[in-house]
């Protein structure tokens, strides 16, 4: 299986995308401080992945997630959860 997952960080208020074919390892990655990208945003909490047969079409998504239309996409699948961090 291939994942596209949406991280998300309380201290910096930012969203982080990425892929990976281990969600629970990359997970746990994050968490402890091992990716430098996002060392500084931790605890990273997932909020939202995407199960891929064919890592092609998770690399696709993961581009597509990161460009303004995705940021928008992203937006609406997550409504309820940026809604609880701006109130």
């Amino acid at each position: 299986m291939h994942f596209v997952y949406i991280l998300y960080s309380k201290k910096l208020n930012k969203f982080y995308t990425g892929y990976t074919q281990d969600l629970k390892e990359r997970n746990k990655q994050h968490s402890s401080k091992e990716v430098p990208f996002t060392l500084r945003g931790c605890p990273w909490i997932l909020v939202y992945y995407e199960a891929f047969l064919e890592r092609s079409d998770a690399l696709r998504e993961e581009k597509f997630l990161k460009t303004g239309k995705g940021r928008e996409r992203r937006g609406y699948l997550l409504k309820s959860l940026i809604a609880k961090i701006k109130s």
